[in-house]
């Protein structure tokens, strides 16, 4: 609980839309994992229980529930967020974000930039925050 407070909660509530400073692999990956946990139960509680009670056809449903679809667009701008702040770690610009953008190719590149270890020392970003 204690993690999901400080690397998710806490980024939600305290950095919503900050895109200055640095964020570690850990900041990033432990975003990321609880976002996709508190996504695949949303999903669960909006197929089995309020999809049904709003009588949508599985057709409908399919096209995301109301939970789920709120709650993407609530994480959005954390989302990039912290994914501009793990380029800064690294010593990349925030733009390289929008590389996303390029099918396929654009994924590779972000995800091998993610896991990519943190830049020794302070960089135009800011201070490491490994303290490396």
């Amino acid at each position: 609980m204690e993690k999901f407070n400080h690397y998710f909660l806490d980024t939600v509530k305290n950095r919503y839309a900050d895109f200055k400073g640095r964020a570690t692999r850990s900041d990033y990956w432990y975003f990321i994992l609880f976002s996709v946990i508190i996504s695949i139960v949303l999903t669960l509680i909006d197929t089995y229980a309020v999809n049904p009670l709003l009588g949508m056809t599985p057709e409908e449903a399919a096209q995301g529930g109301i939970l789920s679809v709120i709650f993407t667009l609530a994480i959005l701008l954390p989302q990039i967020g912290v994914g501009v702040r793990r380029l800064h770690d690294i010593g990349k610009s925030g733009w390289w974000y929008l590389i996303i953008l390029i099918p396929i190719l654009g994924v590779l590149v972000l995800l091998f930039f993610f896991v990519t270890d943190s830049q020794a020392g302070e960089n135009e970003y800011g201070p490491n925050l490994k303290g490396v």
